[in-house]
């Protein structure tokens, strides 16, 4: 256990002395003014952040922050650079993020009830563009989304391409209703399944 928790301290130091991360600068002059390591200035702010989305006022702005400031530099970054799988990536996330923000908003009931919320979300979008093979963002794209999308597409295409726009937005939204059934049951199997 004692070797497991250094071997993370000592992959979580490698990330934040990395010059190539924007954020490394910051904990440099942090850990120079404090004379604390950048570890500790690191878990602090972590344990800061879940606190305060717990019982701070504002938490659904610091969440939605932490989940949207961060990819869209990230985001912007991969557009700038010659290679295209930082562009996927990123694109796949964008994805799940607005396929969440819409399954959310029609849970919105459960923010008022469940008080961790916030931090449960935080957490999750993290976790979607955490840079590891066992990325959320992949997985759900994967598992969830692009499932639901190989078996629509082709009507979608066919509905945008021959109605109108009323049309289509009337069959989408009848589309909407009668799928979100679905994707609560994918989930909830997906939850399941670990």
């Amino acid at each position: 256990m004692g070797s497991k928790l250094q071997e993370y301290k000592d992959t979580l130091e490698r990330s934040l002395v990395d010059k190539s991360k924007p954020w490394t600068k910051y904990f440099d002059k942090a850990e120079q003014k404090t004379g604390v390591n950048r570890v500790y200035i690191f878990v602090g702010l972590v344990a800061f952040t879940g606190l305060y989305l717990v019982f701070g006022f504002g938490a659904e702005l610091i969440c939605n922050s932490i989940g949207f400031v961060y990819p869209a530099y990230m985001s912007m970054k991969a557009l700038e650079s010659p290679a295209k799988d930082d562009d996927t990536k990123w694109l796949t996330y964008w994805v799940v993020y607005a396929c969440f923000s819409i399954v959310e908003y029609f849970s919105d009931f459960i923010v008022g009830w469940f008080p961790l919320y916030w931090l449960i979300k935080c957490i999750f979008i993290i976790w979607c563009y955490m840079p590891t093979e066992f990325n959320g963002s992949l997985v759900i794209y994967h598992r969830i989304i692009r499932p639901y999308y190989m078996k629509h597409h082709d009507r979608i295409d066919t509905i945008a391409s021959s109605a109108s726009i009323k049309e289509v937005v009337k069959e989408l939204k009848d589309d909407l209703k009668r799928d979100v059934k679905d994707i609560k049951k994918s989930v909830g199997k997906y939850l399941k399944d670990l």
